[in-house]
């Protein structure tokens, strides 16, 4: 079985760029995965739609011994069940719950039954051939009971990205296992039924616990989209600014990065946060927060990758036959192995400005909220992008058919400083950048005069949020939230009430 599920992993979802679409393709056996990885970053978050389905299955992942005296993770449970599937339909299904237990326990199959285990919440990203991806949210718990038993996960798969959300409501799922396994079942049902909410609106769930009578559980979704699947703090109380900074520009490049950490949890907020620090461009190669035992030869493949593996592999992850990658171990805060040139990539003079804020944000001191610091954090790096191909508009070239033409030439030759002129020459020939381009070249938006305009997005619900922006281009909104086309950059702003957005 594990050898089946591995040669099903065994493809790359990487999108070439227009400018990687002439090359040859690399042989299909030399690059890992097709469905653990995801694109972040998300452009990097995904900017759902209100009214979605919260998720499509809910699984209960057991271990099975085995004839061998080994643990084999199994589906013990599926909610809903689904029926009268098309023919591809349902072999995507199977393809799908045959690969969510390999992510449940990606530790492999050396497991002993305990007395005490903890909980612990993690996610992994699945994505299909055609691009779609679908992100599998699970708590590791022991089940209640006496003597020794067995670990189990309980697994929300949703196409929806809103990690804080989904662990909430995976607080109440175990509150439910520790009374009984019936008693999840209406409560998930009532959230299948209940649309997802408008960014930083509330749904309120009913739901009946015997002997506690009925409960409102409430679920509030973040208010700025693209940040609601990221916990940059996770990654600041595990990493100093300045090697946040190395990482940021070794992915700002696209090169390979492992990151190394015993829990799972740990593994999957910091990469990520890794990712969501590329907004408004997106990680389009290899993506896997959480890899399994039997894919450690991920490490070998030559095309750039991202990816988390537990510490205990880490002599194996060594022993491999790598090409340069940059090791980040996130348990002693320190980088193993390195290209060299990390402190070299960033221009000088905004590495320094990032620093600062990184530090300053870093001595938070309780001053601000997780999610005001997400938004300050994210700030500081899409600054970094505005400040250096944010003139990107203006070498677009608009034929009369409403196509567009990056003139590639003349960007890089608008760029007054060498430094950055320098940085920004690498920086173009990445996929991200490629795809960035590819979106604004199919997106062209009329002229609206420069100067700072004053416009209204949805908050949801008809509700008006004030956005400042400055620029040529307008920001399109409705009662389901803000759209960012992909042609703008995104700077959430604090104010006392309201949440600006600054776009150049």
């Amino acid at each position: 079985m594990a050898s089946s599920i591995s040669s099903f992993f065994r493809r790359s979802l990487r999108r070439p760029g227009r400018r990687e679409s002439k090359q040859e393709a690399p042989a299909a056996d030399s690059i890992p995965s097709r469905v653990p990885l995801g694109k972040a970053g998300e452009r990097s978050s995904v900017l759902y739609s209100a009214g979605q389905f919260f998720f499509e299955y809910l699984v209960v992942v057991s271990l099975k011994k085995m004839s061998d005296g080994r643990y084999e993770p199994k589906i013990a449970y599926q909610f809903p069940k689904r029926e009268n599937l098309l023919k591809g339909q349902k072999e995507e299904e199977e393809r799908l719950l045959q690969a969510i237990p390999l992510f449940c326990f990606p530790d492999g199959n050396n497991w002993e039954p305990v007395t005490t285990f903890p909980s612990e919440t993690f996610s992994f990203v699945l994505t299909n051939v055609d691009g779609s991806r679908k992100i599998g949210y699970c708590r590791r718990l022991l089940p209640s009971g006496r003597g020794v038993r067995l670990p189990e996960v309980f697994c929300i798969i949703s196409c929806l990205g809103c990690f804080g959300l989904f662990s909430k409501i995976l607080d109440e799922v175990e509150k439910r296992r520790q009374i009984s396994m019936a008693v999840i079942y209406p409560f998930m049902q009532g959230l299948r039924e209940s649309p997802f909410p408008a960014p930083g609106k509330t749904v309120t769930i009913k739901s009946f616990i015997p002997e506690s009578g009925t409960e409102l559980i409430e679920l509030t979704r973040p208010v700025d989209a693209h940040l609601e699947h990221v916990e940059f703090p996770a990654l600041l109380q595990r990493l100093s600014p300045i090697l946040i900074l190395h990482i940021f520009a070794s992915a700002v490049l696209e090169r390979r990065l492992i990151f190394l950490a015993e829990e799972l949890s740990v593994l999957s907020q910091c990469i990520h946060a890794v990712a969501a620090l590329l907004y408004p461009f997106t990680w389009a190669h290899t993506y896997i927060p959480v890899v399994p035992e039997c894919l450690l030869d991920t490490v070998c493949c030559p095309t750039p990758f991202m990816v988390g593996i537990q510490m205990r592999h880490l002599e194996r992850v060594l022993e491999q036959p790598m090409e340069e990658a940059l090791i980040v171990d996130l348990c002693e805060g320190k980088i193993l192995r390195a290209v060299g040139d990390e402190e070299e990539i960033l221009p000088i003079k905004l590495q320094n400005e990032m620093l600062a804020s990184l530090d300053r944000h870093n001595s938070n001191n309780n001053v601000h909220t997780s999610e005001q610091l997400n938004a300050l954090i994210s700030e500081a790096f899409v600054q970094f992008f505005v400040r250096l191909v944010g003139h990107y508009p203006s070498h677009i070239k608009w034929s009369k058919n409403g196509l567009g033409t990056f003139q590639e030439r003349a960007f890089c030759k608008a760029i007054a400083s060498k430094t950055n002129r320098r940085f920004v020459k690498k920086f173009v020939k990445t996929n991200m950048f490629s795809l960035f381009i590819e979106d604004a070249e199919k997106s062209r938006i009329p002229q609206e005069g420069k100067g700072a305009v004053e416009c209204w997005g949805g908050g949801g619900e008809g509700e008006k949020t004030p956005h400042i922006q400055t620029g040529m281009q307008l920001c399109a909104g409705d009662a389901q939230g803000t759209h960012l086309l992909s042609v703008h950059f995104s700077v959430p702003m604090k104010s006392e009430t309201t949440w600006a957005h600054f776009v150049t």
